[in-house]
């Protein structure tokens, strides 16, 4: 983990408040998934592109530190329009402070839709992996001391994990650990500042039995593909789709 105040003082306190936390509910024990209950994010990504759609995983995503205002929908009135609208998969906010979510959320979108859902949270410790069941965990490389431990950890339980990085360097930190899905974040981590060439630099240098998802700044069809066109597998899409009506904006990207 990188050192403090290296990151945008919104960043800065997005990790001070994840370091505070363990578990984020009451849950006793580890969670475990069934295998047979698992829904395979990179299947459903590959099953929407057959299907002619843009493999896009839709955000339920409250607020956060980036964006004007919150929305107060019931998360899972959300998570049925973006599905409604073709999302290949969604994922869901479980950080409370900064981004409105919680586990509950997560829970009661899981059990509402049958497309992969992913945890969006800013997991430090293995402790903390256990709030909630989900498809696919996010783990950020720049944040985590020890990736190989928590990735080992995440499948233990049963997860997909999508590791997430900036950087060739932290692509190489990814690969090393193992990550089958690896997830390029558009945003720069100290000024907030979004790049879609971010992606673009890193695109190429991940193999191609690595599932590449694009983050973050993607707004607009043009956009869409673009990333596409860099090599993207998926795109994760939260406030171009939270602003509006759900359903149409989630169907103007998925038809892009």
């Amino acid at each position: 983990m990188n050192a403090e105040g290296e990151f945008a003082p919104a960043v800065e306190s997005i990790l001070r408040a994840a370091r505070s936390r363990d578990a984020l509910d009451a849950r006793e024990g580890r969670v475990s998934m069934d295998a047979h209950s698992v829904r395979s994010l990179a299947d459903a990504l590959a099953r929407a592109e057959s299907d002619g759609r843009v493999p896009l995983v839709a955000e339920v995503k409250p607020t956060s530190p980036t964006t004007d205002g919150s929305r107060t929908d019931d998360p899972v009135e959300l998570a049925r329009k973006m599905v409604d609208g073709g999302a290949a998969a969604l994922s869901v906010l479980t950080e409370p402070e900064h981004f409105g979510g919680s586990p509950e959320n997560l829970r009661r979108v899981r059990e509402a839709v049958d497309v992969p859902v992913l945890r969006k949270d800013f997991v430090l410790r293995e402790a903390q992996l256990d709030a909630v069941e989900a498809d696919v965990v996010l783990l950020i490389v720049r944040f985590v001391d020890d990736l190989d431990g928590l990735l080992a950890a995440a499948r233990k339980r049963g997860f997909q994990v999508l590791v997430e990085v900036h950087t060739r360097d932290e692509l190489a930190v990814a690969l090393d650990a193992g990550a089958e899905i690896v997830g390029v974040n558009n945003r720069d981590l100290a000024e907030l500042d979004v790049n879609l060439e971010t992606f673009e630099s890193v695109a190429p240098a991940v193999p191609d039995d690595v599932a590449l998802v694009a983050e973050s700044g993607i707004t607009t069809p043009e956009d869409v593909r673009r990333m596409r066109e860099a090599g993207a597998n998926g795109l994760l899409v939260g406030s171009a789709i939270m602003d509006g009506d759900v359903t149409e904006n989630t169907q103007r990207l998925v038809e892009a």
